[in-house]
């Protein structure tokens, strides 16, 4: 059986600090890179979708730099490149779900940013569609939030919490990139 790996938003305009705020997880992008290797490797399907943006002050909307992919993604052998306005890589410019089926592909590993928002959006409704999903937490990131009250939660929080619901809530299975990447882990 094929597994894909299916990278979220891996764009440069997530490096805008100034707009985005704190992030966590430094070493998500050499995590992302090791997954591409090894697919590419493999000659494993790869699946890159990029956002784009309407909102004008957005550095991800098309056209500007900041919708470009970020240099870990330079010379990949992409099987499926697409853009989509919304959280879910399933309501994209390309109908995903499609995709998939027409090859048989049944699982794919999940990767990119933002782990609470896009990558975990994905692959709930991944998980709802009967994909076997794997989520790859460290080769995700995300940033700091603030709630309705006023509150902030941390990047790492919205990490955790994220990993929490995909695990109980039997949307999709969270592992390390090293877990994923060595047989029989």
């Amino acid at each position: 059986m094929t597994t894909a790996l299916l990278l979220i938003d891996v764009q440069r305009g997530f490096d805008d600090a100034a707009f985005w705020g704190p992030r966590n997880n430094p070493d998500a992008e050499a995590n992302i890179k090791a997954l591409v290797q090894a697919w590419q490797d493999r000659r494993d399907p790869v699946v890159l979708v990029h956002h784009d943006s309407g909102k004008p002050d957005s550095p991800l909307r098309p056209g500007q730099p900041g919708n470009d992919f970020k240099p870990e993604l330079d010379g990949v052998r992409a099987d499926l490149v697409f853009g989509k306005k919304v959280n879910s890589a399933f309501l994209g410019d390309i109908d995903l779900d499609a995709w998939f089926k027409t090859r048989g592909i049944t699982s794919f590993v999940l990767a990119g940013i933002q782990t609470n928002f896009c990558c975990e959006t994905t692959a709930r409704m991944g998980g709802n569609l009967g994909y076997d999903v794997t989520f790859a937490l460290d080769a995700t990131f995300t940033f700091d939030l603030q709630g309705p009250d006023g509150t902030t939660l941390t990047a790492e929080e919205l990490s955790r919490a994220t990993a929490t619901n995909l695990h109980g809530g039997g949307f999709a299975t969270v592992k390390s990139t090293r877990e994923i990447l060595t047989p029989g882990r």
